[in-house]
């Protein structure tokens, strides 16, 4: 506890700079994926393809796709939110085509036999429906970026990851604990509150959406 009163100003400023990687990287890796899935939802023979080297890319371990990417851009916060992005599109993709193929199709004729344009039928209709599934894939995709950018200061990206290896280098436990704690909270609180909200949409999805 020391140690937190004596840094917090550190503790605080690395924690802002995590949480913003973090965001960073679920907002832009989201307008990457969903036109990605709605086009692979209009052309079902790029599914397996697509989801096969997203899955080929998930597998690369973080701190080799770092490497592989310093030369390319240099270190600092566009590789890590580069990797990170990256990492994330196998979880949205996924989650994002099984959201809305788990739609019945006969809510979706409904919808247009009540003039329903496509863009009013997407808002109104399918993305409530497809959330709760869309919502799964956001959490995992929050806490494993949580994760991987905690490996992201190695390359200067700043976070919570600082905290670890300065304190491993330093062998100092009191960095290492409080890097770990705040991490390890960043990632449980994260996943409760998309957790609740999963639910939530679930029980609107059931119940509350309508044509």
């Amino acid at each position: 506890m020391d140690y937190a009163i004596k840094h917090y100003d550190q503790l605080l400023l690395l924690t802002v700079q995590h949480i913003f990687l973090t965001l960073a990287t679920l907002v832009i890796a989201l307008l990457i994926a969903l036109p990605v899935s709605l086009l692979l939802l209009r052309v079902q023979a790029f599914t397996i393809p697509v989801l096969a080297a997203l899955g080929l890319v998930y597998v690369v371990p973080s701190m080799a796709m770092f490497a592989f990417l310093v030369p390319l851009v240099g270190v600092g916060i566009t590789p890590a939110l580069i990797a990170l992005i990256a990492y994330s599109q196998l979880f949205l993709v996924r989650n994002l085509l099984a959201g809305f193929k788990s739609i019945n199709p006969s809510i979706i004729e409904a919808g247009r036999g009540m003039g329903l344009g496509s863009l009013r039928l997407f808002w109104r209709i399918e993305l409530p429906l497809a959330l709760p599934i869309i919502i799964g894939g956001i959490r995992l995709t929050i806490t494993t970026t949580i994760g991987i950018a905690t490996i992201a200061s190695w390359i200067n990206a700043g976070g919570l990851g600082v905290l670890l290896f300065d304190g491993l280098y330093q062998n100092n436990p009191a960095k290492i604990i409080w890097g770990a704690l705040l991490v390890s909270g960043m990632a449980i609180l994260s996943n409760q509150l998309l957790f609740r909200l999963e639910r939530k949409a679930l029980r609107r999805a059931k119940g509350e959406v309508s044509l």
